[in-house]
């Protein structure tokens, strides 16, 4: 049972984070890659004054299945861990945190930026649907 939690952990966080990064691409997901980036940045930021900064549940519930297999001297971060687990990559703790960080803001201002102009498309678009018809009067 360890072993499916430990696979959808990493398929589920995966492409979560995948998500998070490019969700803002494709119009019909972008609510959603805004909701679930708000998410991420009140879990690192916001819980991260009680648990550390960058805290993520799903990393915390990752790793401790992870020790209940036998895996020790987890790395800090959920991408370091990633990068080694997929790819077999070791790159520096610092640089990680970040390019992960950067990538997280341009992922939301980019994300913000799209949902805020979709927003301001269809107030517009509403707006000339719901404006009167203007008609002239010959017979004066």
């Amino acid at each position: 049972m360890l072993r499916l939690a430990d696979i959808f952990f990493l398929c589920f966080h995966s492409i979560l984070t995948l998500f998070n990064l490019f969700g803002w691409i494709h119009p019909a997901a972008r609510k959603w890659n805004l909701a679930t980036l708000l998410l991420t940045g009140v879990s690192w930021f916001g819980l991260g004054i009680f648990y550390g900064w960058g805290y993520c549940p799903l990393t915390e519930w990752h790793f401790r299945i992870l020790e209940k297999l036998g895996h020790q001297d987890l790395p800090l971060s959920y991408i370091s861990y990633m990068l080694s687990r997929l790819f077999g990559l070791s790159v520096l703790q610092d640089m990680v945190d970040a390019v992960t960080l950067i990538s997280f803001f341009a992922a939301l201002a980019v994300s913000l930026f799209l949902n805020i102009r979709g927003l301001l498309h269809r107030r517009a678009e509403d707006g000339k649907n719901t404006r009167p018809e203007m008609k002239c009067n010959d017979a004066s």
